[in-house]
């Protein structure tokens, strides 16, 4: 008989153990790698969107201003010595922009050299002169130094030299008025003062802010008590049956609903149906309602559900009825919450584009609005029109109006984190 071979000796469960302890952390290891690489990833991307927008958007909030020396000559306003309001305000005012032009450049002579240093100036700058003339009628007759607002070309020139649109002659005299110091960028009080215009250095975003404050009004003021009391029902006072799951369902649905579909509802019922006015931010905040109301209805039921059945069953050994239970002890504890998700549906309401595009909120309106039922526009909507807009002044614009969003954005998110921190209860 032949030997037997020698077995291999056999490895310890201890090392077999370890070994495989010791693949199993390198892979929680790379896992966790992986993780880190895509948060570091994701914040280098915002980070790359929110550098764009800042270094495109943050000349918007400064504007090109020429310095005139102006002569209020009522011979050039075309007006007497003692004008009334109404003459004053429909005097010649460009007359005496090219007069301190002229005055300012003595050797520009032909009529196209005339034309062309007529344009640095903005289109405004003869209102800001009859505003400034109707404030204070002793001007007339007297000079001074005015700073008037300057072309678009002339602010887009200061901005970026290498991008303008300006001919040899004007970047002269531009570059001249600047070594002078005749030429300054100064903070751009239209951007918060005016509506919007069809020339970049006129425009404004107040017009969309007062009608994105009236429509979220309306939103808040019907989307909340309506979201809240339906939570309450489904919670607290309905029966459990295939009608409240039915419901429950669609409302979940109705959650992830592409908010298009709501302004198509709103274009048919509220618009067609009704006869409501287009562009008005009280059919928007109807619109608006509907898209954030299943929203508020998850989040308050979330909060409903997060008070303990104890509290319930306590008030109700004490002799309290059902009503009382929810008014008295429920609510208020469900509160945080509920608003904490009515702060994060006004903040997905603030930034809807698609519902009110189909209202008719796309329309041009310069005049800041009034009411709920004027022509308005709001933030988002405005910023789309911008970004359409082929002139180069629009483009910094349209990047300042999404700073202004994101800080409204943030701002609301933070008050919704502060509420829920200040006021939620450990249980």
């Amino acid at each position: 008989m032949s030997d037997p071979q020698p077995q291999p000796p056999r490895r310890a469960t201890i090392d077999v153990v370890r070994a495989g302890l010791g693949r199993r952390y390198r892979r929680e290891r790379r896992f966790r790698a992986y993780g880190l690489l895509s948060v570091l990833l994701a914040l280098a991307s915002l980070l790359l969107l929110f550098t764009d927008i800042v270094d495109k958007g943050v000349g918007a909030f400064r504007q090109t201003r020429v310095q005139l020396a102006i002569h209020y000559d009522p011979e050039r306003l075309g007006v007497g010595a003692r004008a009334a309001a109404q003459e004053l305000a429909a005097a010649d005012y460009e007359a005496l922009i090219k007069d301190a032009l002229h005055e300012r450049f003595p050797a520009v002579a032909s009529r196209a050299e005339r034309r062309a240093l007529a344009r640095l100036p903005s289109s405004a700058a003869a209102w800001e002169l009859r505003d400034r003339l109707l404030d204070d009628p002793r001007l007339l007759g007297a000079r001074e130094k005015v700073w008037v607002l300057a072309d678009g070309s002339v602010d887009a020139h200061m901005k970026d030299p290498g991008a303008s649109t300006l001919g040899p002659l004007q970047r002269g005299w531009v570059d001249e008025l600047a070594q002078a110091g005749e030429l300054a960028l100064r903070f751009n009080a239209n951007l918060f003062a005016n509506g919007d215009s069809r020339d970049p250095e006129l425009a404004g975003i107040r017009g969309a802010l007062v009608g994105s404050l009236l429509t979220l009004a309306v939103t808040l003021a019907l989307s909340f008590p309506l979201g809240v009391a339906a939570a309450v029902y489904l919670e607290e006072f309905a029966e459990r049956n295939r009608w409240t799951d039915l419901i429950e369902v669609n409302i979940n649905n109705l959650a992830a609903v592409p908010s298009i579909i709501f302004g198509l509802l709103g274009l048919a019922v509220f618009i067609a149906l009704f006869g409501m006015p287009r562009s008005a931010p009280l059919v928007g905040g109807l619109v608006l309602t509907l898209v954030t109301f299943p929203t508020i209805i998850i989040a308050s039921r979330a909060a409903i559900r997060a008070v303990p059945p104890s509290l319930r069953e306590a008030a109700l050994g004490l002799g309290a009825s059902q009503v009382q239970v929810v008014l008295h002890h429920v609510l208020p504890n469900a509160l945080p919450g509920m608003l904490t998700g009515a702060i994060i549906g006004m903040a997905r309401a603030l930034g809807e584009t698609a519902p009110l595009l189909m209202i008719g909120m796309v329309a041009f309106i310069v005049d800041v609005p009034g009411g709920f039922t004027d022509s308005a526009t709001v933030l988002p909507v405005q910023i789309y029109l911008w970004a359409d807009s082929p002139e180069r002044g629009f483009t910094a614009l349209t990047s300042a109006a999404i700073m202004v969003l994101l800080g409204f954005l943030v701002l609301m998110n933070a008050l919704a984190v502060l509420l829920r921190n200040r006021f939620e209860k450990r249980w």
